[in-house]
């Protein structure tokens, strides 16, 4: 039986924190010099392992150890993180795994057992989540992606390029044939606590419907245009988010206007253009479809009240995607088992996670944490750590379930 130590990654973390982090949050964008730093420290730790380590053409890394079985296990998460983002998004689930490899040291597993460290889950940078997974999975278009640009003006393609990582192959990366795919992630939400639990069992993401919308109105003097014959882009777009508002709360979903670009920008100046991008998530295909037809009904209304012009982009678009349920049930097992609750939580990642991907691929199965006051994405990310503990014991023992069930005969 492999030999794990959870206080490693617990001081994993805190290095790592110590290393790209600071009282601004966490500094490892993806495709930046702090990422790459980042990426350089995971693999001083995983020399320390039996394992063989990779990168595919994705810019994904993986490390590997050859098992009894060759059926595969695969264990991880993602080490880039958002703009002064916490210490635990990513980079927890990343350094369990990095315990179960740790575990079977000198030891050859059940089953053949796999690290990944996704490459740009976050999309911080250029708006396009599960970049590196998306495209291990199969699901990535790299025409649809090719026109993005950071807020330095620096395109994707020539950011990956700086990587070693060419757009366009991408989507050779493939994936194994995953027997079983276990993330550990921090819930990012308040739920967990407010139940007074550690950990929960999660049953799947939510689907995303992520847009730009562009308002063109009429650019006109602030003082000597009358209230009725004004055409402001930024007042039909803010009448658009709070319709997009209503519509999460009437379906049961989430909307959120993430940005707002208003121009020309000038005090005494009517905006002329707005754009916002419109991030709409929900647990069901039903549900997304309505929200999505309720706000574009909605911005037709408003623009032709306004008297402005409304343009479309979609950003992104991924379905809800349910977990294994085998998995699901393993990983609610392993939670009882550790902190004696004979019916731990079973919930909904409104997050999105690598995991959404792959379980289009592949059955896959995620073990959330609680969050301190369900922030997440912000310096003041935490979590107790006794919580963190449970949690970690949790998906080290689902791992132990899940290679027993897959190996035996």
């Amino acid at each position: 039986m492999p030999q794990f130590d959870w206080e490693r990654p617990l001081a994993d973390l805190r290095e790592l924190a110590e290393l790209t982090g600071g009282p601004d949050g966490a500094r490892r964008l993806a495709w930046s010099e702090d990422w790459r730093t980042a990426r350089e420290w995971l693999l001083g730790k995983l020399a320390e392992t039996d394992a063989t380590v990779e990168r595919d053409v994705a810019g994904n890394l993986w490390a590997t150890i050859e098992g009894a079985s060759d059926k595969v296990v695969v264990v991880g998460s993602h080490i880039d993180a958002v703009p002064h983002g916490g210490w635990l998004d990513g980079c927890l689930g990343l350094l369990a795994a990095l315990e179960i490899l740790r575990g079977h040291k000198g030891e050859t597993p059940a089953v053949t057992l796999k690290l990944i460290d996704w490459a740009d889950e976050e999309g911080a940078r250029f708006g396009r989540s599960l970049l590196g997974s998306s495209a291990a999975a199969g699901t990535l278009d790299p025409d649809a992606v090719r026109h993005l640009k950071d807020a330095q003006g620096i395109s994707l393609p020539d950011a990956l390029a700086e990587n070693g990582v060419d757009l366009d192959t991408m989507g050779e990366a493939g994936l194994p044939d995953i027997a079983a795919y276990l993330e550990l992630h921090i819930e990012q939400g308040p739920r967990l606590e407010e139940l007074g639990k550690p950990a929960a069992a999660v049953i799947g993401c939510y689907g995303v419907e992520r847009h730009a919308i562009t308002f063109t109105g009429k650019a006109s003097h602030a003082g000597s245009t009358p209230m009725h014959l004004r055409h402001d882009a930024f007042l039909a777009a803010a009448r658009f988010g709070l319709a997009a508002r209503e519509s999460a709360k009437e379906r049961g979903g989430v909307a959120t206007i993430g940005t707002v670009t208003a121009g020309p920008g000038i005090p005494t100046i009517i905006n002329e253009h707005c754009e916002v991008t419109l991030d709409q998530r929900a647990f069901t295909p039903e549900q997304l479809r309505d929200m999505l037809a309720d706000v574009k009904r909605a911005a037709d209304e408003i623009a032709a009240e306004e008297g402005v012009e409304v343009e479309w982009k979609r950003i992104w678009q991924i379905d809800p995607i349910p977990f294994d349920e085998r998995l699901v049930d393993l990983a609610a097992q392993a939670i009882s088992e550790v902190t004696g609750d004979d019916d731990p939580p079973r919930l909904p990642s409104g997050a999105l996670h690598d995991a959404a991907e792959i379980a289009r691929r592949a059955p896959t199965v995620m073990v959330f944490s609680s969050s301190t006051d369900g922030v997440s994405h912000s310096p003041r990310e935490d979590t107790p750590e006794k919580d963190l503990r449970a949690a970690l014991r949790a998906y080290g023992r689902l791992y132990e379930l899940t290679a027993g069930m897959i190996s035996a005969p």
